[in-house]
């Protein structure tokens, strides 16, 4: 009843003398009644009528709807299109605004001067123009003032009174202003001096070293420079041979090599191998830079420069692992003539390789044969061959072994083709009166060790993940290795948990090493020559 009268009420007021009181906060809330009535009484207006059947009609054409976006804005626009339910002057205050954390007040800033944002729209319309410093340069990024201002002053005290340098005074240059090995002074002393005039003045190493922004290079981009042939993206075999040289005359521990010249080169040439073996992984016989960066030759380097004792750079350069290698080969080379064929090679390890993969190596699917002799394989190739062999937890050797098994080269090894192998494994095992494993029991041994994706097959990627998946490789063709890992030798697992930071290669050529010269001192105590190099020997030492 009280809201119906309250209706009546408000019918009877003219919405343009209406006049009320002023209302304090909350009064309509409190009274809802007075506020339904108004909100009714502002529905029949004709302009309100108007403005629904309009909305209506834009809605049904499909049109946009005539209808301010914010609050603000349409309560704009109602202002203006309907009679003020307030006279002026009588309309309640409102309540007032803190000035801390308003967002209003942050934005106009506390100054009298106009806003610092500015418009949105300006922003758009000019925007910022940010200048990208060049980040690439094609012959090096140009060195700081104060590192070239640095070398200058370094280089005023080796080229003094402005005279040049010849190649033997050239390596303190390359020392202490390149802080580079020391071997690579007579490379890089003819990589300037192009014109052979036998002496490097001090501006022509200022415009190969720091105007040509060598400076600034990393030091696998420096030495990758110094040593790749100009026109050329890439290294060769060759392009290593001159710091060998230079490292054989003046290393310490190459000292007692000067003697015999012959075992030089094949010390040079064996260390080219291993590093091409290690690093060129495309084995194509082309050293990119990338492939320089991803080794560790660098370091080797930095460290055989610094290190007298040559055998504790194990990382290629070792003398120690260079006699393994060749003694091996000189042993199954019968004839000397430098190369090795099938009937040779099934003589390695005590007859330990299956007939088999022998003839797989020798089917060059691995790696094709440098030698020109078919049938026959070189020193390059046994090289290759004996690293393979000695340490399968190294990629390039998982890579070796991997082609050799895969018969028809889909890169994946299946259950008949690890069984092909491992026949002939199995009956070398009866032939020596042991108890056989049947290839059904090593299977699953073989899948629990490498935990393949599909059991089915194994995949390289499957073998790269495991530590443990050159045994399979010993398990299919190595019978003594599979023996001695299926014995699991106390004392090899207590020597690798000792020094867990050696390869299986490193153990190997040390224990090998120990037993070769234990050998020829032993022949050169029957011989009574201990002291005197006899040639009819067949031993290459």
């Amino acid at each position: 009843m009280e809201v119906e009268a309250g209706r009546r009420d408000a019918s009877a007021l003219d919405p343009e003398l209406l006049q009320l009181p002023d209302l304090a906060p909350g009064a309509l809330r409190e009274n809802s009644s007075i506020a339904d009535a108004l909100y009714a009484q502002w529905l029949v207006l004709p302009e309100t009528s108007k403005l629904v059947k309009s909305l209506i009609e834009e809605a049904k054409t499909g049109g946009p709807l005539n209808v301010a976006g914010s609050s603000a804005s349409t309560n704009a626009a109602s202002s203006s299109s309907l009679p003020s339910m307030f006279p002026a002057g009588s309309a309640p205050p409102l309540s007032p605004r803190s000035t801390a954390g308003s967002p209003r007040v942050m934005r106009r800033g506390s100054g009298a001067g106009p806003s610092t944002l500015g418009s949105p729209l300006k922003l758009v319309s000019e925007p910022v123009r940010e200048v990208i410093p060049q980040f690439y340069f094609k012959k090096g990024r140009p060195p700081p003032k104060d590192l070239k201002e640095q070398c200058l002053s370094r280089l005023d005290h080796l080229f003094f009174a402005g005279e040049g340098l010849q190649i033997h005074e050239f390596r303190p240059v390359i020392k202490d202003i390149c802080k580079l090995p020391s071997f690579l002074s007579g490379v890089l002393f003819k990589k300037i001096d192009a014109a052979c005039s036998g002496t490097v003045t001090r501006d022509a190493f200022i415009e190969y070293w720091i105007n040509d922004n060598k400076i600034t290079m990393d030091t696998p981009s420096q030495i990758f420079e110094i040593l790749r042939k100009p026109g050329y993206s890439y290294l060769t075999q060759e392009d290593f041979k001159p710091i060998l040289k230079e490292l054989l005359a003046t290393h310490p521990g190459l000292e007692f090599l000067q003697g015999t010249p012959e075992f030089q080169e094949r010390y040079a040439e064996t260390v080219i191998y291993r590093i091409f073996y290690s690093i060129n992984r495309c084995g194509n016989g082309h050293l990119t830079l990338r492939e320089l960066k991803r080794g560790n030759l660098v370091a080797a380097m930095q460290q055989l420069d610094e290190e007298e004792d040559i055998n504790k750079v194990l990382r290629y350069f070792s003398y120690e692992h260079f006699y393994v290698i060749y003694c091996k080969f000189w042993e199954l080379d019968t004839d000397h003539d430098f190369l090795i064929d099938k009937e040779n090679l099934i003589r390695y390890g005590n007859h330990s390789l299956t007939y088999r993969i022998v003839d797989r190596v020798f089917s060059q699917v691995p790696r094709k044969f440098t030698s020109v002799t078919e049938g026959k394989m070189g020193y390059e190739d046994f090289v290759y061959f004996i690293l393979s062999e000695e340490d399968k937890s190294s990629e390039p050797s998982l890579e070796y072994w991997f082609k050799c098994i895969d018969l028809d080269g889909n890169g994946i090894l299946t259950t008949n083709e690890m069984q092909f192998f491992y026949e002939e494994q199995l009956h070398r095992m009866e032939c020596m009166a042991q108890e056989p494993v049947l290839f059904e029991d090593i299977l699953c041994q073989m899948i629990d060790m490498i935990g393949p994706e599909n059991e089915t097959y194994f995949t390289l990627r499957d073998l790269k993940r495991c530590k443990l998946s050159g045994n399979i490789f010993n398990i299919l063709f190595n019978l003594n290795k599979f023996m001695a890992f299926e014995t699991r030798d106390p004392f090899l697992i207590r020597q690798e948990r000792e020094n867990p930071t050696l390869t299986e290669w490193d153990r190997f050529a040390h224990r090998e090493y120990i037993r070769l010269s234990m050998e020829e001192d032993g022949e050169d105590a029957s011989n009574g020559s201990g002291d005197v190099w006899d040639e009819s020997l067949e031993a290459p030492f």
